[in-house]
């Protein structure tokens, strides 16, 4: 088969790919917290074996990975809505380990528990659940995650950073689970707690949708050149082998 085929097909499975996370993307335009996945291709060379030596590019299989701009933030008015200023994560205690997620929809189970929307433990910087007074009113918490009631301080929200370019998988409440082990936020200036607000999805819903329609173009065109080659190389054998 000519090296040609082998590369349109290559860039075929890279096109699928990146279709798949445009899809993945779009489901969640409007998911709190969410951070749309992208994907870096690089080329790979390899050489032919013919006398020329020829250099041949191919397409990669494709690496994901998160696009870290910040969503816009929603004022909600929700005491236990809660929004991440800059790039950190807060922590949620599941059955599969510690996850990391920007959606801050919080509540406050009858036992005093802070938990997510899907009823998993909010971490504080320690990697402790956070425990509130049931009693003691809704919780106050200022800019640096500390929380209070009343005038007593009661706790604070863990806020978290990772390597997640070492690798990371998806999981719910727009979480993710991450190669690099988590460490607490220490000092940071440009990070920050908002409270009574929600980050939105950061998926820009009019760019997916023209990637979209860029990559349907490609994976038509590229399909019409693999025919229009592959025709080629018949005629060439049926000339060669003296076919009518």
């Amino acid at each position: 088969m000519q090296s040609g085929l082998y590369v349109s097909l290559s860039s075929q499975m890279a096109l699928e790919k990146r279709l798949n996370t445009i899809a993945d993307n779009m489901a969640n335009v409007n998911t709190t917290g969410f951070r749309a996945t992208e994907v870096k291709f690089d080329e790979m060379v390899a050489a032919t074996k013919n006398k020329l030596n020829t250099k041949v590019a191919f397409v990669s299989q494709g690496n994901d990975y998160l696009n870290e701009e910040n969503g816009e933030l929603q004022h909600t008015g929700n005491m236990l809505d809660f929004a991440i200023k800059g790039d950190a994560w807060f922590a949620l205690d599941t059955p599969a380990g510690r996850v990391l997620t920007r959606d801050g929809r919080f509540t406050i189970k009858e036992t005093g528990e802070l938990v997510s929307i899907r009823g998993y433990p909010v971490l504080d910087a320690g990697g402790a659940p956070i425990q509130l007074d049931t009693k003691a009113g809704e919780p106050a918490v200022g800019s640096d995650g500390i929380i209070y009631q009343g005038d007593r301080q009661v706790g604070s929200l863990g806020l978290f950073e990772a390597d997640i370019s070492k690798g990371y998988l998806r999981y719910e409440n727009s979480g993710i689970m991450t190669t690099d082990q988590p460490r607490a936020v220490v000092d940071r200036f440009n990070v920050g707690v908002e409270q009574g607000y929600l980050e939105n999805s950061n998926v820009n819903a009019m760019r997916e949708i023209t990637q979209l329609i860029e990559v349907n173009r490609a994976f038509e065109s590229i399909s019409s050149l693999m025919r229009d080659s592959e025709d080629s190389f018949k005629q060439a054998v049926q000339t060669l082998g003296g076919s009518r």
